[in-house]
């Protein structure tokens, strides 16, 4: 099928901007052109499609009702072709980089900046998002990499590297820890995602699905909201045991039960199979490994789930 021509694409913009502002001269001040350029780019236009763009009515100029949306349309695209020459023409000495919110706020931080510190010749710019399904789209986001959670399925034309898997395990204030311990079915439960998956694969894991309602308590959005709530007594909530490893230390959460169960899922690190800052993700790749989170404790029991 043979692709019918496109209208000019300065004719496009002056028509855009004429119709946006209402105006040739605002136009011809906006694109650096005169009023009459502005004119014959706009009748050029016209010829094109066959069609008057604008209506005169008495002294003011004014955009058909179909020409305005056809200037919407135009916006739209000239905001992505913007947008596509912004990321082409993006610094080589800077790695941008996507994260899950607890990720970085419980491990990832504390980790770039002592990678700052080897000087490693170029700049990882974080942006911290929460993510209920963990994604990534390099055609449209503006990301070099990311580090997501999940199965290392993140598509055919990517490279992903493991960093370490996510293993579940509740957690609670040291005030409420006998309790959960010694009746568990009663205490206020506390969900970090919408879906309460993270209650459920341990609870299934530790054969206690059947003791334990998981449609009761309160539900967050992220195992950072998680953690502070259990932290300040609200209740026991589930977490990422790599994740907890500073405040089980500071002693702002304890483990009332010493089973950690797999929840299937990893953080991985990926980039475009293709990426032309490839060497920059492995230099950071190489220095994730070297700090990865805790989790050497000899009285917790590891449990996959069946």
């Amino acid at each position: 099928m043979k692709t019918k021509p496109l209208p000019p694409v300065y004719a496009l913009r002056a028509f855009e901007s004429a119709a946006r502002t209402g105006s040739f001269t605002l136009a011809a001040e906006e694109l650096s052109l005169t009023q009459s350029a502005v004119s014959k780019h706009v009748k050029t236009l016209e010829a094109f499609f066959e069609r008057k763009l604008f209506v005169r009515q008495g002294p003011k100029l004014n955009a058909t009702p179909q020409a305005l949306m056809f200037a919407a349309g135009l916006r739209r695209g000239f905001r992505q072709i913007e947008e596509a020459c912004t990321l082409f023409r993006a610094r080589h000495d800077v790695l941008r980089l996507k994260a899950p919110s607890t990720l970085t706020m419980r491990w990832l931080l504390d980790v770039l900046a002592a990678f700052r510190k080897t000087d490693p010749g170029f700049e990882v710019q974080i942006t911290s998002v929460w993510m209920d399904v963990d994604t990534v789209d390099f055609l449209s986001e503006p990301y070099d990499c990311a580090i997501l959670l999940g199965a290392g399925r993140f598509g055919e034309e990517t490279h992903c590297a493991k960093l370490f898997d996510e293993w579940l395990i509740p957690i609670c204030s040291r005030a409420l820890a006998p309790t959960a311990r010694s009746n568990l079915a009663n205490c206020e439960l506390i969900h970090p995602s919408p879906d309460r998956r993270d209650w459920r694969r341990w609870l299934k894991a530790t054969g206690q699905s059947a003791s334990v309602d998981i449609t009761r308590g309160q539900v967050f959005d992220m195992l950072e909201q998680g953690m502070a709530a259990a932290a300040a007594g609200h209740g026991i909530s589930i977490g990422d045991l790599a994740l907890c490893a500073g405040a089980i230390e500071a002693r702002q959460l304890v483990l009332p039960f010493k089973t950690a169960v797999a929840s299937g899922d990893a953080y991985y690190l990926i980039c475009p199979e293709d990426s032309d800052k490839a060497q920059q993700v492995q230099t950071l790749h190489a220095f994730l490994e070297s700090r990865m989170p805790k989790l050497t404790y000899p009285d917790i029991q590891f449990k996959t789930q069946r």
